[in-house]
């Protein structure tokens, strides 16, 4: 298995690969060397790439493009890293590649001559029926294929020249041609694994049989530790709401804590405060509010009134699958999907995007998602619908078909 990025977007293929790993199979996870503790708590064994997620993150802060460029910056370093894993990884059966567009992982699985599949948990392959996430929505024929090549060749561009002189001077093959391999992704030569609920995501039409809805891969923190003060906290009232923006950065902490304080005075709301990459909530806080550095979404989610975070797919799963509101404050990228697709389901208030996060918009949203009774009962609903669908036993299966090696 192959995945860069943060911790939320790590999670759900180590979990993933602990599904395997418990149904019998073995699994090495290639990963930034910053997750050797995540990864080897899986009992998965850890080839490291150099590298740390939030060095990249808090450089680029919340502009997208300077996020992919500075990813890109570091190309020739990641095909170094991954030309030396070559040697070890000759038994390899099958390659499972997180980086959007297969980048890195289509290579290797050509050079191994083994089969690869693109896995993801944001629906990026080609469609008609609505354009690749973050591109607005248009009245015009053709428009929405052309939003996924016109997204594809943008990725693309900025990692071509470092992988074809990998290719050339390290794996001794071709050079890709200049628009890619990308009307592969999605056939049988390249089947897609698609790590999210189709109760959210309802699946294209046009999708070939090769790309495969399976369910949210949920990780579960089964060793933590709940520590006593969070515990009687939470039990001391009503249940609080969730505030954390996981790995976005921000660049005036103190004043977003301002906003978040003054917006739970104003409707009366406890609150678990996440610290995060943001480093929201230094300061001393009211009474009505805990802060925590770390705690399993998957145990903290289903004791909160709601849950207010910054969209990422990893953080929503989790506030959807826990059953009760979300508020989505994106920063980038499909995080303003996730935002919409809330709202749409009537599970969570219309997002606020943290730009125009204000103290009144905040108070706003938290009141409807504490005591809508409609959208309280969408959101259970839909939470038991999600949980009721094993969504890495699915791709397990999936997965064995495609190797070869399914097992009794």
């Amino acid at each position: 298995m192959l995945a860069l990025g943060s911790r939320g977007d790590i999670q759900p293929y180590v979990a993933l690969g602990k599904g395997l790993r418990r149904a019998g199979h073995e699994v090495s996870f290639i990963t930034f060397e910053s997750f050797l503790d995540l990864v080897e708590q899986a009992g998965l064994d850890f080839y490291p790439i150099r590298g740390n997620a939030q060095s990249l993150v808090m450089g680029a802060g919340a502009n997208m493009l300077a996020l992919v460029r500075s990813f890109g910056s570091l190309a020739e370093g990641y095909a170094q890293d991954l030309g030396a894993l070559i040697p070890k990884l000759k038994e390899t059966e099958l390659l499972i590649n997180q980086l959007p567009l297969a980048l890195y992982g289509y290579d290797l699985a050509e050079k191994l001559s083994i089969p690869m599949l693109a896995a993801s948990v944001i629906p990026l392959t080609r469609t008609r029926v609505n354009p690749i996430v973050r591109f607005p929505l248009l009245p015009v024929p053709g428009y929405n294929l052309l939003t996924y090549k016109v997204a594809e060749q943008l990725g693309w561009q900025i990692f071509r020249r470092p992988i074809n002189q990998w290719r050339r001077q390290v794996l001794d093959l071709h050079p890709i041609q200049f628009l890619g391999y990308f009307n592969q992704l999605g056939s049988e030569r390249i089947p897609v694994l698609n790590g999210f609920s189709p109760q959210v995501v309802p699946r294209p039409d046009d999708w070939s049989d090769h790309v495969h809805v399976t369910g949210y891969w949920v990780p579960q923190d089964d060793d933590w530790h709940v520590p006593d003060e969070l515990r009687a906290f939470i039990e001391s009232g009503a249940p609080p709401v969730f505030i954390g923006f996981g790995s976005m950065p921000v660049n005036n902490p103190e004043q977003t804590t301002k906003i978040v304080l003054e917006a739970l005075r104003r409707c009366g709301q406890r609150c678990v405060l996440h610290t995060g990459w943001a480093g929201i909530g230094e300061d001393r806080l009211p009474d009505n509010v805990f802060k925590i550095a770390y705690a399993p979404y998957s145990w903290l989610f289903p004791r909160m009134a709601m849950v207010i975070h910054h969209g990422g797919s990893g953080t929503t799963a989790f506030g959807l699958r826990a059953g009760v509101p979300s508020l989505l404050v994106p920063f980038v990228f499909d995080q303003f999907y996730w935002g919409k697709r809330v709202a749409d389901l009537g599970v969570g208030p219309k997002p606020i995007p943290f730009g125009r996060l204000s103290i009144e918009g905040l108070a706003e949203a938290i009141s409807i998602g504490t005591s809508d009774p409609e959208m309280r009962q969408r959101a259970a609903e839909l939470g038991r619908k999600i949980q009721a669908k094993d969504g890495i036993g699915n791709a397990v299966e999936i997965i064995a078909r495609y190797s070869g090696s399914a097992l009794d």
